[in-house]
């Protein structure tokens, strides 16, 4: 055991951290977890627990007890404790759990205790990147498990455990290898060409095409991957009492906007988390966009047309019942241009059927609906994550976040001009000065070639204690 003086000096193989890594808040979570890694991390933990009777202290095992203040002798909570000893932790190296009661201050004072004892405050996400230096995960898996936590939908939560489980790491591992098996073919004819048998440089020019195909299809992907991961803003506007509030309480399950017949009831944003197919979006239901004099529902009004700019796609509702007016066509004329736009002609309840089966008051309605009903809901889901491009197929197992994305493109590029000087019949080591830029660019997706500056920039993006 090391003495109490190596557990506080810190630095290098002896720095032991320590962060509470459940989320803490009153009257919240019955259980809390104060995460301890490092080499001080089980002297750390047999100076503050009082385990009673003769319970063994031994990795993977369960211990109860008390956690007490050592300088009082004060009991501070009835807990237990989970010895994990190197290697076999999330980090690799001695790790220790105290499983106390949730709230704020019993989970507050023993951390206090464990950083008084030597261990010093974690950084966002330094259990992780711990994890990453000591070879427990690559890259892709630590981002994967950053993903998991922050998922907002089932689907995200099925692409980051593919993550997690290694198929993205797979994948680009795989395509790195087929690379790095064409860069020694060639720097081998480089140095000894006269010694080695003709290299067939169309099979060469048809491996590198194929790799670059496989980068273009995940680069697509990303986009998927994105929109499930980060989900859709999307703003419905409409004249004043088209149903703008009905239309997200029906969707969102719930009463979050006041629905009256009074023209102008909303007026401020109103915003509604929601999953539709998969996808997570927010809802913002807007105040109706008129002229008025009251100030409050101006101040609404502008915000709407801030919201306007900020959406990734605009959902504009109209009221089949009174059909599509100049005011309707004013405020299309209002969406950016680029910005996905829905027509939805809303009330079919109060039309006759053939009006609003096309023309005549449906006006240019994408599709007619009635919030208040129900009606036609589940088409507008579908027809609006098509308009944004967000349609997605079952077929989508793993997909690259965004530096991820940059780093495959940069490779695919590297490969076209890798291509354009066998397209040109220059010698193999013009081959080989971009082949070893997709080659390292491929690394730096999984980790093995990456700095330490890039680390600290990923790992700061996760919950503390994790």
């Amino acid at each position: 055991m090391k003495s109490e003086d190596t557990i506080a000096s810190g630095g290098g193989a002896t720095d032991t951290i320590a962060a509470v890594a459940t989320a803490v808040a009153p009257g919240v979570g019955s259980v809390a977890i104060v995460r301890v890694s490092g080499a001080g991390a089980e002297p750390i933990a047999r100076r503050l627990f009082l385990a009673p009777g003769d319970q063994a202290w031994e990795s993977h095992r369960v211990l109860y007890g008390h956690v007490i203040d050592p300088g009082s002798g004060e009991r501070l909570d009835e807990a237990l404790l989970l010895l994990m000893r190197a290697p076999r932790s999330f980090t690799r190296e001695d790790v220790v759990e105290f499983h106390c009661h949730g709230g704020v201050v019993a989970v507050g004072r023993v951390l206090e205790q464990v950083l008084a004892a030597g261990a010093r405050r974690a950084l966002p996400g330094e259990f992780s990147q711990r994890a990453f230096l000591n070879g427990r995960l690559d890259l892709t898996r630590a981002e994967a498990l950053s993903e998991l936590i922050t998922a907002r939908s089932r689907r995200a939560a099925q692409l980051a455990m593919a993550g997690l489980d290694g198929g993205l790491e797979r994948r680009i591992g795989a395509l790195r290898f087929r690379l790095l098996d064409q860069l020694a073919e060639l720097e081998a004819r480089v140095d000894f060409e006269e010694d080695l048998p003709p290299l067939e440089g169309g099979a060469v020019v048809a491996e590198l095409e194929s790799v670059r195909g496989e980068l273009a299809a995940l680069v697509a992907e990303a986009a998927q991957g994105r929109v499930l991961r980060e989900g859709l803003k999307v703003a419905i506007i409409g004249r004043p009492n088209v149903g703008k509030s009905s239309l997200l309480n029906a969707l969102s399950g719930s009463e979050r906007a006041i629905v009256t017949e009074l023209p102008g009831t909303t007026r401020d944003l109103v915003e509604s988390e929601l999953v539709l197919q998969g996808v997570p979006i927010t809802l913002l239901d807007t105040a109706g966009i008129r002229p008025t004099d009251d100030p409050v529902e101006r101040r609404g009004i502008e915000r709407s047309r801030s919201a306007l700019a900020s959406a990734d796609a605009v959902l504009l509702l109209f009221d089949l019942s009174a059909g599509w007016g100049e005011a309707d066509g004013a405020l299309r004329a209002l969406v950016p241009e680029g910005v996905p736009l829905l027509v939805v002609g809303n009330k079919l309840d109060a039309v006759q059927p053939d009006a609003a089966a096309g023309g005549g008051v449906a006006g240019p309605a994408d599709l007619a609906i009635s919030a208040l009903a129900g009606e036609g809901l589940g088409a507008l889901a579908t027809a609006l994550l098509a308009r944004c491009g967000a349609t997605l197929g079952s077929g989508l197992e793993v997909a690259l976040n965004q530096r991820q994305r940059d780093l495959a493109a940069e490779a695919s590029i590297a490969l076209g001009r890798s291509l354009e000087a066998a397209d040109q019949d220059l010698p193999w080591d013009f081959w080989t000065i971009d082949l070893r830029q997709a080659v390292r660019s491929l690394g730096a997706i999984t980790g093995e070639e990456v700095n330490e500056a890039v680390l600290d920039r990923i790992f700061s993006r996760f919950c503390i204690g994790k």
